[in-house]
């Protein structure tokens, strides 16, 4: 079902997200943002595992909209996106050939003899789920309800004046849970030091008065009236929306408006994909120009270094926290003495008030290794359009420059040759070539690097400079 994409009217939104029921918060019945649109390949379908479920997400060219399957074909529940878009624009299942139209129902079955309609079965229909796209993100409804009647969750004031706002986006699939990952945003006290050297400085660090304003089933909303930076950049507003948006809200004289906006979307226990998103309205139109100019995938680079500042304590910490008793114990386990604490604890209250855990009872999955926790490139890369392409690029440009040094160097015998130039000249080319071209390799290399993994020791760790 490919929902309309235009913001829904007052009239139409009747349900609210999480179900009907006031005691529970029910994670299947709400909007997930699965990929930006910009990042999805209209060609061939694309695998993603939403709240345990594996769907296969592909162009529906009929329709002229993406779709969201169930990854099972009905025949012998082969995956889907193992699959193929074929020539008339169906989606193809890779063991037998059976169809599906955008609707999930089965147009053909290549087995089939002749006179009979096997394909038109309930049971050779695929399951689909609601999708929409808004805001460049596509979003994916994997519950029961009437998904028009449901909110889809999406930056407000970015709506009101969308022309104003530049926007920085990116993402990651996170080794922990949307949980963990929304207790970790919404602890605006940590910044300073978890992020020291690369978005915060521990020099700023100072007593966070944080106030919860309003909480319930939906959320709640949440203000800080110094604001970060020792008070200097004004009061910040945060809005928690559950179950998996939060941002916080700061208009300054120096920056102008800026906000700092995190989905959580669960894929199982341990983890979740991060969607982060960093609107600015700025007085003047110079920072938002360089800004565009940045490439995409330059900024990833800088945006997943600061996701791995916190990225291994957190997958300690849940498991610890687990141990411990989960939320329902999170009072015992933490030790929150100040009102830095309170937007985490607004959070944690909200999972115990309203039953919502996403995974009640399931088991974390085993530890992973420090190098499976700082892996960028199955975690990001793979999935990130821009960064697939500029890693290609690099590779190819990092192999003509080896190629290039090592025809320069072979051939400088025939140029003494043909030419007769000084056996001076020679020796400074032959001292010249393989630096310039070693040096270049070299640089390409370490940007190469920085695709596939990050660094073990954070900025916050490294000695500091001292000054005399």
């Amino acid at each position: 079902m490919l929902i309309d994409q235009r913001p829904p009217s007052t009239e139409a939104i009747e349900l609210p997200a999480g179900g009907t029921d006031p005691t529970r918060f029910d994670w299947k019945e709400a909007w997930y943002p699965v990929y930006y649109v910009q990042d999805l390949d209209k060609t061939k379908p694309t695998k993603f595992t939403l709240l345990e479920q594996d769907l296969v997400i592909w162009w529906d060219a009929k329709a002229q909209g993406w779709r969201a399957f169930e990854d099972q074909c009905p025949h012998r529940l082969a995956p889907l996106s193992e699959g193929r878009i074929a020539e008339d624009g169906l989606l193809e299942c890779p063991y037998h050939g059976w169809a599906f139209e955008g609707d999930g129902n089965c147009d053909r079955i290549p087995q089939q003899p002749e006179g009979l309609a096997a394909n038109e079965s309930k049971r050779a229909c695929v399951k689909s789920y609601a999708t929409a796209e808004r805001q460049g993100l596509l979003f994916v409804y994997p519950g029961q309800n009437n998904p028009e009647q449901v909110k889809i969750p999406i930056i407000e004031p970015m709506e009101e004046t969308p022309n104003e706002w530049v926007c920085l986006n990116t993402f990651r699939d996170l080794p922990y849970d949307a949980l963990t990952l929304l207790e970790n945003v919404l602890d605006t006290s940590h910044v300073s030091f978890t992020h020291h050297k690369s978005v915060g400085n521990r020099s700023n660090a100072s007593p966070v008065e944080l106030e919860v304003l309003e909480a319930g089933k939906q959320g709640f909303t949440g203000f800080w009236q110094a604001g970060p930076r020792k008070g200097t950049l004004g009061s910040q507003h945060t809005r928690f929306i559950a179950p998996g948006l939060m941002w916080n809200d700061l208009t300054s004289k120096q920056f102008g408006r800026t906000m700092t906006v995190v989905y959580a979307t669960p894929i199982r226990k341990g983890e979740c994909r991060v969607f982060a998103r960093f609107p600015f309205k700025f007085a003047s139109k110079l920072p938002s120009f360089f800004i565009k100019l940045t490439p995409r995938w330059y900024s990833h680079l800088g945006n997943n270094t600061v996701l791995e500042d916190d990225q291994i304590f957190l997958h300690y910490q849940e498991r610890y926290l687990d141990q411990k008793g989960g939320s329902p114990n999170f009072a015992k386990a933490f030790y929150l003495p100040t009102r830095a604490d309170s937007f985490v604890s607004g959070l944690r209250k909200w999972v115990n008030e309203f039953d919502a855990e996403p995974f009640p009872n399931e088991k974390l999955p085993p530890l992973q290794s420090i190098e499976q926790l700082l892996d960028r490139y199955s975690s990001h890369t793979i999935h990130c359009s821009s960064c697939r392409t500029a890693l290609a690029r690099i590779q190819k440009l990092k192999f003509a420059i080896a190629v290039l040094g090592i025809l320069a160097w072979a051939t400088l015998p025939l140029i003494s040759i043909v030419l007769q130039p000084s056996s001076f000249t020679i020796a400074i080319l032959a001292a010249i070539m393989p630096v310039i071209s070693g040096s270049i390799w070299l640089v390409l290399h370490n940007l190469e690097r920085k695709f596939y993994k990050g660094e073990r020791t954070p900025a916050r760790n490294l000695p500091e400079k001292r000054h005399n």
